[in-house]
C-alpha cells in the first residue's frame, strides 16, 4: 500500500482545531489501544466524519474500508488512500478487501471496521455484521472496541461527538476459534456490539448530568 506518512501527519495537525471547533469531540480511555501490534479497532458508524475522529483521537495511525464509490475521483481516491483507506465493495463478500485488512493486520497495524457496515440514520444502534468477527477469527487478535456517541440534537449537523475506547477484547474471550462456524461469529459480533452499547448508553448518561 502505498500511504504517505507525512500526508497522514500533516492532515492530522489541519483537522484536529477544525474538529475540535466543530464537534467539541472528548476522547475516553484513548490509551486502551496498545502501542504497538496488530489489532482491530470496531466502532460504530454515526456520520461521514467518524474516521477523522478515530484519527485524531489515537497516536497510531489507522487503516480503514472505504467505499469503493469514493475511488471513482483519481484525485479524491489518491488522497483518501494515502491518509489510510482502501477500497471494499460493500455487500459483495469483498474477499480482496478482507485480505488487505488481515495484511495490515499481519504487518502489526490497526485495522478499522465499523461493525454495523453502514451509517446509521437515527443514530441508534444497528445489528452487527460478521465482517469484524471474520478478521479477528483469522487473525487471532484482540478487538479493541469502540463507540462514537452523538450527544444533544443529532439534527444538529456538528452536533458534540465523544469517542470512547473500550478494553481489548482477546478472541479467547470473544470465543473465537479458527474452525468455528456462523454461529461462533455471530457470538462474538453480538459480544462486541454489547461493549459498544454500554460505552454509549455510559457516555448518554453522563452528558445529561451534565
Amino acid at each position: 500500500m502505498s500511504q504517505s506518512k507525512v500526508l497522514y501527519r500533516i492532515g492530522k495537525v489541519v483537522c484536529t482545531p477544525i474538529f475540535k471547533l466543530l464537534y467539541r469531540y472528548k476522547s475516553i480511555n484513548s490509551e486502551a489501544v496498545p502501542k504497538d501490534g496488530g489489532y482491530i479497532l470496531a466502532c460504530n458508524h454515526t456520520s461521514n466524519s467518524d474516521p477523522v475522529l478515530l484519527g485524531l483521537s489515537q497516536k497510531r495511525r489507522l487503516y480503514f474500508m472505504a467505499k469503493v464509490e469514493l475511488f471513482k475521483n483519481k484525485f479524491f481516491g489518491a488522497l483518501i488512500r494515502a491518509l489510510g483507506a482502501f477500497p471494499v465493495e460493500r455487500g459483495a463478500g469483498d474477499g480482496k478487501a478482507i485480505k488487505t485488512g488481515i495484511d495490515l493486520i499481519n504487518e502489526g497495524e490497526i485495522m478499522t471496521i465499523f461493525i454495523e457496515g453502514t451509517i446509521s440514520k437515527t443514530g441508534n444502534l444497528m445489528r452487527p455484521r460478521s465482517g469484524c468477527a471474520l478478521v479477528a477469527q483469522q487473525t487471532q487478535v484482540p478487538v479493541v472496541p469502540a463507540c462514537i456517541t452523538v450527544v444533544g440534537n443529532r439534527k444538529h449537523l456538528f452536533a458534540k461527538r465523544v469517542i470512547h475506547f473500550g478494553e481489548p477484547l482477546t478472541p479467547q474471550k470473544l470465543g473465537l476459534t479458527a474452525e468455528g462456524g456462523r454461529r461462533e461469529l455471530r457470538d462474538a459480533s453480538n459480544m462486541i456490539m454489547d461493549e459498544i452499547k454500554k460505552m454509549r448508553e455510559q457516555d448518554l448518561n453522563e452528558y445529561r448530568k451534565g
